[in-house]
């Protein structure tokens, strides 16, 4: 593998967990109530909980959330 193409997948991997990080944000406010109901009755230690699960599985939510929103 050349240094270039090892650069780009880091590259990759920076750029997944910044959209995770921002999706994350936004996914333990508002929709994480979308998926679970319990979830909006949640105390912020639960919220820092899943924050980070959010921002590594955020493809999966989105699909979860776009499945949901199409019901």
């Amino acid at each position: 593998m050349t240094p270039e193409a090892a650069a780009f997948i880091v590259w990759l991997g920076w750029l997944y967990l910044l959209v995770g990080v921002v999706f994350a944000g936004f996914f333990v406010m508002r929709w994480a109530i979308r998926l679970d109901l319990a979830a909006g009755q949640s105390t912020p230690g639960f919220r820092v909980m899943i924050f980070p699960g959010a921002a590594v599985l955020w493809p999966l939510l989105v699909i979860l959330l776009l499945a949901r929103r199409s019901r």
